[in-house]
C-alpha cells in the first residue's frame, strides 16, 4: 500500500528497517512514528544488558523509534567499550523492530574532549563586587559553581577544574550605575592569594581616595565541558558521529544543547559565559570592544554609556543564540552526511520548558534555529512553541518528550497533545523507584496504549500541523536584555489568551523576520513554514533591527491585520530609531492586552474564521503557567482537517455521538475517543481516522458496523482510497470492502506481566 505526503519528510523514519508488517501492532515505516525514550544506566552495560528494554517495548509497545541516552557513570560515547554495546544494541533493536536514535552529543564524551584540546573548555566569568572602607586592605574570594543537569546527575558534574583573575575594577556607583570619573582598572595594584578549582582570593590594597569606592574582582572559572565558542567544537562532534557510522542507527540525538544549566537565570546578572576564544569574536563582531570591561558594563551599567550598554547585552545574547544554532545545524548536517538522509535527527533544542531568563542564559532562546525533522519539545514548553516550531520546520505534527511521576499526567496530556497537533515521545515514569525497565512498564501496562494507539491513526492521514490563524512575534532583543523594558516577557500573556479564545496563536521571535523565515507571501500574507496568519501582533519591538521594520511595512500594504504592544525608540545598537525604518502608522497600537485580545478577536470574526475548542487547561512549567487544550474538544489543521477527541472521563476515549458540518456538508460519528475528517474541494471524504467507530455519515457514504473498529481512510492523488482496520475482531466487515479492497490491518500491544521488580 503506497501512503503519499506533500513533504520529503517522511522518508527519514526506519532506513535501516526492512520488516514492513513484520509486526503487526506497529506502524510501518512511511508513517509518522510512536517515539518512546530509552535512557541508559548501569544495567544496559552488563553483557546482553539491553535485550530487557529492547524486549519489553518490541513486544508490548507501540513504539517505532527508541531515543536513547546514556546516564550511566564514567562511560562516554568515545569509548570503544560503549561504541561496541550500543552497536550491539543497535543491531538487536533493529532485528526487534525499535531502532534506536542515539545520543552522540559532545558533553557525552568530555574527558576525551579536554584531554585532546584542555584549552578550549568553557569558563564562567564571576563578577563578585565589594567595598572599599578607606581603611586596611581587603580580602575578596570569588568561589566556583559546581554545576550539574540531566546529562550529569548520575556522572561526573560540569566540575570546576581552576580558576583565575581575570581584571578588578574599582568606582563608585549609584542606581544609576557606575560613575565614570571614577572608575579605574586596579587589578596590578592587586595581589593574588590563592587560584584553585574552588576558589579566586586576592588582596585588594587601601588608597587615600578609596572611601566609598566599591571593588569588582573578575574570575573565570573553568569547567569540565567544551567551551561553545572551542574552535574545534564542531570538528569534535563531527568526529564522534563519523566513529558510529559503522552502527545500525535510525538516527541520532542532541538534547538541550548550550552552556551549562543556571537554575535561576542569574538575576544579579553578575555571570557570563566566557572564554578567549569568544572574546576574540565579540571584539570581531563589535568593532574591537573588550569583552571583560563589556561584561562590568553589562553587568553595573556606566551613567552616560546607557546606549552601549544596551548594545553589549544584544550583541553578547545575539552571540549566544547563533552560536548554539550553528553548532545544532553542523550536528544535523553531520548527521545527514554519516547515516543519509533518512536519518532521524531528534530530539528537543528545549532545556527550560519555557521561554525565559533561564533559557536565554542556556541558548540565546535559540530554538527556532536548532534544526531538527521533526518539530521537538519537552516536558511543559507552552503550546505556542510546539506549533510555532512545527510551521519552522514544516512538520505535520510535533512531538514532546514527557515525564511525570503520576500515570494521570500522560493519561491527560496524550489527548492534550492529541488537540494542538502534537504527540508524545513517551519518557518512563520519573522519578520512580526502582529502574528505567520499572518505570517503561508501569506506561505500557495501562489503557494509556489504547489512547496512543487511537491517536497513531491519525499519522496515516495527518499532512499539516494545527491552523494557528494568529502569531505573536516578539522583539528577541528585547526580551533577553535587562537593560530594556519587557525583560524577560515574550508575550505569552497573549498568546495564552488567544489561545484560551478558541484561537490558538504561534509564538515567534522577531529573529526570524532577520533570518527570512517569517516571510510576507505573493498574497500579501504573513507566513510561516505553511502557516498563514491572519493577524500579526508585534510585541515589544524594541532594538529590532532595520529589517523587522522593512517587513511590517511590506506587510502593512497586504491583508494580514497588523497589531503592535510596546513602544520602539532605539535600534539594535540602542541608537535612538531614524524616521526611515519607523513601523507603519496603520499598524494598530495597544497598551492594554486584554483590548489587543478583544480586537483580534473581532478581527477573526469578521473574517469567518472560526474558533476552535478553548484551550482552558493549563501547564504548570516551575513558576509559568501557560494555557493548554483540555482532553475533550475539537481543532482544526491547516490541511482542513477536523478532529474531535474525547477523553474526559476513560483513558482510553470517551464515547462520543458527533454532527457537525464542514461548510456545508454534514458530518455525523459515532466513535470513541477520537473522530477526525479532512473533505477534498468537492466535499467528498479525502481522509478519515476514528476510534471504535461504529457509525460515519458524510453526504451520500455511510458507514454502520456492529462491530466498533478503530479505522483509518484516506485517498490517494489518483483517487484510490486506503484503510488501516486496528484491533479488527473477525472478518473486515462488507461495508468497509465497498470502499476500498486495499486494507492494512494493525492490532494491538499486549500488555506486559506483572515484575516482581513492580
Amino acid at each position: 500500500m503506497k501512503m503519499l505526503r506533500s513533504s520529503l519528510l517522511l522518508s527519514f523514519v526506519f532506513v535501516f528497517v526492512n520488516i514492513l508488517n513484520a509486526q503487526p501492532h506497529r506502524l510501518p515505516p512511511e508513517v509518522y512514528p510512536v517515539l518512546g525514550c530509552w535512557f541508559w544506566h548501569e544495567a544496559e552495560f552488563e553483557s546482553e544488558g539491553y535485550k530487557k528494554f529492547i524486549d519489553l517495548v518490541s513486544e508490548h509497545s507501540p513504539y517505532n523509534l527508541l531515543t536513547t541516552s546514556l546516564r550511566a557513570p564514567l562511560y562516554e560515547v568515545s569509548d570503544k567499550k560503549v561504541h561496541d554495546q550500543i552497536k550491539a544494541a543497535a543491531i538487536y533493536a533493529r532485528e526487534r523492530g525499535v531502532p534506536i536514535v542515539m545520543d552522540l552529543d559532545v558533553r557525552l564524551a568530555r574527558r576525551a574532549f579536554q584531554k585532546l584540546y584542555p584549552d578550549e573548555l568553557q569558563q564562567m566569568l564571576i563578577l563578585q563586587e565589594a567595598e572599599l572602607t578607606g581603611g586596611d586592605a581587603i580580602e575578596v574570594t570569588v568561589k566556583s559553581h559546581d554545576l550539574s543537569d540531566h546529562y550529569t546527575h548520575r556522572t561526573t558534574h560540569y566540575i570546576p577544574l581552576d580558576g583565575s583573575l581575570m581584571r578588578v575594577y574599582a568606582y563608585q556607583r549609584n542606581e544609576h550605575g557606575i560613575n565614570p570619573a571614577t572608575l579605574r582598572d586596579i587589578t596590578q595594584d592587586c595581589r593574588i592569594i590563592g587560584q584553585s578549582s574552588e576558589a579566586v582570593s586576592v588582596v585588594i590594597p587601601s588608597a587615600s581616595d578609596s572611601k566609598n569606592l566599591k571593588v569588582s574582582v573578575m574570575a573565570a572559572c573553568t569547567h569540565l565541558t567544551p567551551d561553545v565558542f572551542a574552535p574545534h567544537i564542531m570538528e569534535y562532534q563531527r568526529w564522534i558521529i563519523d566513529a558510529y557510522k559503522d552502527v545500525p542507527l535510525a538516527g541520532v540525538c542532541k538534547d538541550e544543547w548550550g552552556f551549562p544549566p543556571c537554575f535561576d537565570g542569574n538575576p544579579a546578572k553578575d555571570q557570563f559565559w566566557y572564554s578567549s576564544h569568544r572574546a576574540e569574536q565579540y571584539a570581531e563582531q563589535t568593532s574591537g570592544r573588550v569583552l571583560l570591561f563589556d561584561c562590568l558594563l553589562m553587568s553595573k551599567g556606566v551613567q552616560g554609556r546607557e546606549a552601549e550598554r544596551i548594545a553589549a547585552i544584544n550583541h553578547f545574547m545575539q552571540m549566544s543564540r547563533l552560536r548554539n544554532g550553528a553548532i545544532e545545524q553542523d550536528f544535523y548536517q553531520s548527521v545527514k552526511e554519516t547515516f543519509g538522509a533518512s536519518a532521524l535527527v531528534a530530539t528537543h533544542p528545549t532545556w527550560w520548558p519555557y521561554p525565559d531568563s533561564r533559557e536565554f542564559k542556556k541558548n540565546g532562546l535559540d530554538w527556532w534555529i536548532a534544526k531538527r525533522d521533526i518539530a521537538q519539545t519537552d516536558e511543559m514548553t507552552p503550546f505556542a512553541v510546539r506549533t510555532a516550531l512545527a510551521k519552522k520546520w514544516n512538520s505535520p505534527v510535533w512531538y514532546n518528550m514527557f515525564y511525570s511521576d503520576a500515570k494521570s499526567a500522560y493519561q491527560e496530556s496524550v489527548w492534550s497533545h492529541t488537540l494542538a497537533g502534537g504527540r508524545i515521545n513517551y519518557h518512563p515514569i520519573w522519578p520512580r523507584p526502582g529502574s528505567i525497565l520499572a518505570g517503561s512498564r508501569d506506561l505500557l501496562r495501562d489503557d494509556l496504549m489504547i489512547a496512543e494507539s487511537r491517536v497513531r491513526l491519525l499519522n496515516y492521514i495527518t499532512k499539516s500541523p494545527l491552523d494557528c490563524p494568529v502569531a505573536v512575534v516578539f522583539g528577541h532583543a528585547c526580551s533577553m536584555n535587562w537593560a530594556g523594558p519587557a525583560y524577560d516577557d515574550v508575550g505569552m500573556d497573549i498568546a495564552n489568551a488567544l489561545w484560551r479564545a478558541g484561537y490558538p496563536a504561534d509564538l515567534i521571535p522577531g529573529s526570524e523576520i532577520d533570518n527570512h523565515s517569517l516571510i510576507v507571501n505573493n498574497d500579501g500574507m504573513i507566513q510561516y513554514g505553511p502557516q498563514t496568519y491572519s493577524a500579526v501582533i508585534l510585541y515589544h519591538p524594541e532594538f529590532e533591527k532595520s529589517s523587522t521594520a522593512r517587513f511590517f511595512r511590506k506587510a502593512a500594504q497586504g491583508r494580514t491585520a497588523l497589531l503592535r504592544i510596546g513602544d520602539w525608540s532605539r535600534d539594535f545598537d540602542g541608537q535612538p530609531l531614524q524616521e526611515h525604518i519607523a513601523i507603519p502608522e496603520s499598524m494598530k497600537q495597544f497598551d492594554d492586552p486584554q483590548s489587543l485580545v478583544a480586537s483580534v478577536c473581532q478581527t477573526m470574526r469578521a473574517k469567518g474564521i472560526e474558533s476552535q475548542s478553548p484551550a482552558t487547561g493549563h501547564l504548570n512549567a516551575f513558576g509559568h503557567t501557560s494555557s493548554a487544550p483540555r482532553t475533550e474538544g475539537f481543532c482544526r489543521l491547516i490541511d482542513g482537517t477536523v478532529i474531535h477527541v474525547a477523553g474526559a472521563h476513560s483513558v482510553a476515549g470517551d464515547a462520543m455521538q458527533k454532527t457537525f458540518w464542514i461548510d456545508k456538508h454534514e458530518v455525523t460519528f459515532d466513535a470513541t475517543g477520537l473522530a477526525a475528517i479532512r473533505l477534498d474541494h468537492n466535499g467528498k471524504l479525502e481522509a478519515l481516522a476514528a476510534g471504535a467507530l461504529q457509525r460515519f455519515k458524510l453526504n451520500d457514504l455511510e458507514i454502520s458496523l456492529t462491530q466498533p473498529v478503530d479505522l483509518a481512510l484516506w485517498k490517494d492523488q489518483t483517487g484510490k482510497y486506503h484503510g488501516v482496520a486496528q484491533n479488527l475482531k473477525g472478518p473486515l466487515p462488507e461495508t468497509l470492502l465497498k470502499i476500498t479492497d486495499d486494507w492494512r490491518y494493525l492490532s494491538l500491544p499486549s500488555w506486559p506481566p506483572v515484575d516482581r521488580e513492580d
